[in-house]
């Protein structure tokens, strides 16, 4: 049986602001709630050297488009640097990471394939605003799929990437 959904259309600064584990910002743009779980669509704005820890998604397919500044993502082995206009693919299970390596605030529109990870962000921001501790943010990440495996980008990697800007991570 298909389920008829609405449309949904979200205006330019509207959507669910929390603040994301980094201390940024996140705008949910659409949740599970939009679609019936099909994807989520998250806005993130990064300070520069901002990012966060190299991770792995179980349960998602991840999909990052540059709308403002300079990045470097790292998608299993392969690093890669991307400016506006620039999309990379994370495929659930591959470890990834990204970093704003710019010097002013980047912003990127994030699509996970299914929906769900808004979920993450919502109560990650709720325990932020109740603890720092990191092993309860670890926790949290495993309860929603998300695996915390290393450091954040700009710690593991120094100096701008060999890969070409069209390399495929």
């Amino acid at each position: 049986m298909t389920v008829q959904l609405p449309p949904v259309a979200v205006h330019a600064g509207e959507g669910q602001e929390l603040p994301s584990p980094t201390g940024d910002r996140i705008t949910v743009k659409l949740g599970t709630g939009d679609t019936a779980g099909a994807l989520s669509a998250v806005e993130i704005v990064n300070s520069p050297s901002s990012g966060p820890p190299l991770h792995i998604h179980r349960r998602e397919d991840e999909v990052w488009w540059i709308l403002e500044g300079h990045y470097r993502f790292r998608v299993g082995d392969t690093l890669v640097d991307l400016e506006p206009g620039g999309m990379a693919f994370g495929p659930r299970d591959v470890p990834h990471a990204f970093a704003n390596v710019g010097e002013s605030p980047g912003r990127l529109l994030v699509i996970t394939t299914p929906g769900g990870l808004e979920q993450f962000f919502e109560r990650s921001a709720a325990l932020r605003a109740t603890t720092a501790d990191p092993q309860r943010l670890t926790e949290l990440g495993l309860a929603h799929g998300l695996e915390f495996i290393g450091p954040p980008l700009r710690s593991s990697v120094a100096g701008p990437s060999s890969s070409a800007s069209s390399a495929r991570p």
